[in-house]
């Protein structure tokens, strides 16, 4: 085996322009993968790494989940997180393990991946209607009675109550009521309500709730803006809410919200869960929205996730090559860390540019530079594993959901 020592020499060597041999440096990199089945980290570093890469750093993600977890439990709203941004049985365990009551998933692949895992209380948010997907969900709702999903069309739901029926089982339903996005939700007051005792009369359909997602305000700059537009796309589903419970319609959860309008949910009192996910690990996207405290930057939750590259062209003054390109997710609002002055710039599928004016602070070739990724859905969505950290060290790996073959999507 390569020591920790003579692998850094080669290193070393390597990125001052010498000559020296990998050697059985390939073996090394196969004896890393074989240790990482084992779960064996131990001298396990970020230099192992192949780039790109994405890296999590552990106290960061850790101090997310307990202020989430501690802001749920103070305010009394519970915590359904979001999947659809880590893609991880490891962290939705860790959520629930904090006082989480399930999870919310985007795909039926992802309710899958969870159930798999031995997760329950599995909510999906999409509402199914290809034959496939609907066999797929009442699969799911056979093996768990926890299992729920969506719906927002009359004729969704009767598709959902032949399946259910063929069965034998009961389905727990939510209806998606729109909040201001045109992707999803049926409009509030007498159809949503309609829809709901449609939903409740079903022999194999249980009504369980109302979902109303407010995404248009989860981005919104400024958190005064922010609360007023949540407030507004809200407002409907809300209503609904009350009309329902006022006809009798057994409505146990109020579903929605995310990690931009988190503290605006809870104070509102009319949601009784929350979806936020991207807090766990937090982007530039959010980042750049403004908080409650600080109208510049929000920061009520640290930047956890980086994507590590490598330096491997420098031959112009004030810009260099990473091996983050257009497959990587490479986008120009990334940030580098501890650089925030440095320009990311798109060059191809497997190139980025990185561009700076700072003459006295260099980029060298072989150098490891780390990302903060602009968007953590479709970032997590071309990995395939999380290497979590703790200073230079290695201290975990997760795998992230595959992609290979339609099961997987």
């Amino acid at each position: 085996m390569v020591s920790r020592r003579n692998l850094l020499k080669t290193s070393a060597a390597l990125i001052a322009g010498g000559t020296a041999s990998l050697g059985d440096t390939p073996n090394r990199f196969a004896e890393i993968e074989g240790r990482i089945a084992r779960h064996d980290l131990k001298d396990l570093y970020k230099e192992d790494l192949p780039t790109p890469c994405m890296l999590v750093d552990q106290d960061i993600f850790e101090a997310n989940l307990r202020k989430m977890a501690n802001h749920c439990r103070t305010t009394g709203i519970h915590l359904r997180g979001h999947v659809k941004i880590h893609k991880s049985p490891e962290i939705a365990k860790r959520q629930i393990a904090l006082g989480g009551i399930g999870v919310t998933c985007a795909t039926v692949a992802e309710c899958e991946l969870m159930s798999s895992a031995g997760i329950n209380n599995i909510l999906l948010t999409r509402q199914p209607t290809s034959k496939n997907n609907i066999g797929r969900v009442i699969a799911l709702a056979k093996r768990d009675p926890t299992f729920g999903t969506v719906v927002d069309d009359p004729l969704a739901a009767e598709w959902l109550q032949a399946g259910a029926f063929s069965e034998g089982l009961k389905l727990r339903t939510v209806v998606d009521v729109y909040a201001g996005l045109t992707r999803h939700g049926i409009e509030k007051g007498a159809p949503a309500l309609d829809l709901a005792k449609q939903v409740d009369r079903s022999k194999n359909l249980k009504l369980v709730g109302i979902m109303g997602y407010a995404g248009a305000a989860a981005h919104t700059h400024g958190w005064t803006d922010r609360l007023k537009k949540s407030r507004e796309d809200t407002a409907g589903m809300l209503e609904t809410v009350a009309e329902a419970r006022s006809a009798g319609l057994p409505i146990e959860i109020v579903t929605g919200g995310s990690t931009g309008t988190y503290n605006i949910d809870s104070e509102s009192k009319g949601l009784t869960e929350l979806q936020a996910g991207s807090f766990v690990f937090m982007d530039i996207l959010y980042r750049e929205i403004g908080g409650k405290d600080d109208p510049h930057v929000y920061n009520d939750f640290g930047m956890a996730l980086t994507v590590m590259t490598s330096v491997i062209s420098h031959r112009h003054p004030h810009r260099c090559t990473i091996d983050a390109g257009n497959k990587a997710l490479l986008k120009p609002t990334d940030q580098v860390k501890g650089r925030p002055e440095v320009k990311v710039e798109n060059q191809g599928a497997e190139y980025g540019i990185l561009v700076w004016n700072d003459t006295d602070r260099d980029f060298k070739l072989g150098e490891r530079v780390e990302l903060y990724p602009s968007n953590l859905d479709m970032s997590t969505n071309v990995y395939d594993r999380y290497y979590v950290t703790r200073g230079e060290q290695i201290v975990d790996v997760w795998p992230i959901m595959g992609r290979s073959g339609a099961p997987q999507r």
